[in-house]
């Protein structure tokens, strides 16, 4: 997870600001989903 994320969604939590947490873990979400493709790309062309 970025930093910057972890940093978001510490503050949030801190805060109890429900909307910024769901917010914040669609985007984590949606992040994740992004980066899968291009990781199991890169862990199949390595011996």
């Amino acid at each position: 997870m970025p930093q910057w994320l972890c940093n978001q969604l510490m503050r949030a939590f801190l805060k109890k600001d429900r909307r910024q947490i769901r917010l914040l873990n669609d985007c984590w979400y949606f992040y994740r989903t992004k980066q899968r493709p291009d990781d199991d790309s890169v862990e199949l062309q390595q011996p």
